[in-house]
């Protein structure tokens, strides 16, 4: 058999085989390091780049919207020495940010755990906007969407509702209860009039914004809480779960799972999801303090990276990964953000090999 395989008879045999390897197609290192603060605790809990992508913002425990510009962190330099451009304190912790697709990176939206979206004008770092629909009970996912010439937000709360409003006044357009409204709702998403919705009955739906009275999809493959629901593009989505997997669904043909990725941890905690398109790459933070980067062509992870940072004061690492994020406006060139339950930011690039 080694002799056939070898042979000069058969080339396609092993040009066959080494497209079924996974490879990754880019050779990506780290860039820029942000410490934590040496005081407190700032688990990053939220990573947005903005639509131009050229601001970085996180959120998290500490209370805090911290923006980034994207050249200063690449090149180590910025005002008075500090990289942080400016930091918007905020009243509650933040477990979701978005920026809002209309207004050109000026206005960023928050999920809070007191069950508040908040607007931010981000040039005076003020709110602008507040919208407290929930009952008090904690928002886990904030998003926007263009739809017939004006802005449609939804936000995704412990409450199991998912609400969509609309941002020039806060009206309500649809409150939406996924499996009958008993289950938190851990993931919102748009992708032009489509909605996916990760939920902790182990489920993910998705909706068709038009009409909106029940799911066009159930989306039943995990087995513990469907933490992300992602759009790879408009027929394919990506999940998320506390099963220690990530699923790709074909929702053109189906819906079905069309792979089943594994590699990373992840039984308990948000660890973040994020989908770039242009790459065709899913990366997943874990519970072991690593990054996971996934190509949808393969299950197994092409790369994987461990987060810096210092253990605590007992010498215990107890440390993961809790959010990560790519940059979407490059297709030559490839960025991924990573923040760690210990506050730390890593930024690695690179281009294609």
């Amino acid at each position: 058999m080694h002799d056939l395989i070898s042979s000069s008879s058969s080339p396609s045999i092993m040009d066959d085989r080494d497209n079924n390897i996974p490879r990754f197609d880019w050779d990506l290192s780290l860039s820029a390091v942000v410490s934590s603060p040496p005081t407190g605790t700032d688990a990053i809990g939220a990573i947005e780049f903005d639509p131009n992508g050229e601001i970085l913002a996180t959120g998290g425990i500490a209370r805090k919207i911290r923006l980034y510009r994207l050249n200063s962190l690449l090149l180590g330099t910025s005002r008075d020495g500090h990289v942080e451009s400016c930091c918007i304190c905020t009243p509650a912790k933040l477990s979701s940010l978005k920026w809002r697709p209309d207004l050109s990176g000026r206005v960023i939206g928050s999920g809070d755990y007191d069950g508040v979206v908040t607007e931010y004008d981000v040039e005076r770092g003020v709110p602008v906007f507040e919208r407290d629909e929930h009952g008090g009970r904690k928002i886990w996912s904030v998003d926007y969407t263009l739809h017939n010439g004006s802005v449609l937000g939804a936000s995704g709360s412990d409450d199991g509702t998912v609400q969509m409003w609309d941002p020039r006044d806060g009206g309500l357009v649809e409150t939406v209860r996924p499996g009958g409204g008993g289950a938190a709702i851990c993931s919102v998403e748009f992708d032009r009039h489509f909605l996916a919705v990760g939920c902790a009955d182990r489920n993910a739906y998705v909706y068709d914004i038009r009409r909106l009275v029940d799911p066009i999809f159930v989306l039943d493959g995990h087995t513990k809480t469907v933490t992300y629901a992602r759009f790879m593009d408009q027929h394919t989505i990506v999940t998320g779960s506390t099963d220690g997997s990530l699923k790709l669904w074909d929702i053109a043909n189906g819906p079905r799972v069309v792979r089943t990725c594994r590699g990373h941890v992840n039984s308990r905690n948000f660890v973040g999801l994020s989908v770039w398109r242009h790459g065709g790459l899913v990366v997943s933070g874990s519970e072991n303090n690593e990054v996971f980067v996934y190509d949808k062509r393969w299950g197994e992870p092409v790369w994987v990276r461990e987060l810096g940072g210092q253990r605590d004061r007992f010498g215990s690492d107890r440390r993961f990964v809790s959010s990560v994020c790519w940059r979407q406006v490059d297709e030559d060139w490839c960025t991924l953000v990573a923040g760690g339950s210990d506050g730390v930011l890593e930024v690695f690039s690179g281009k294609r090999n």
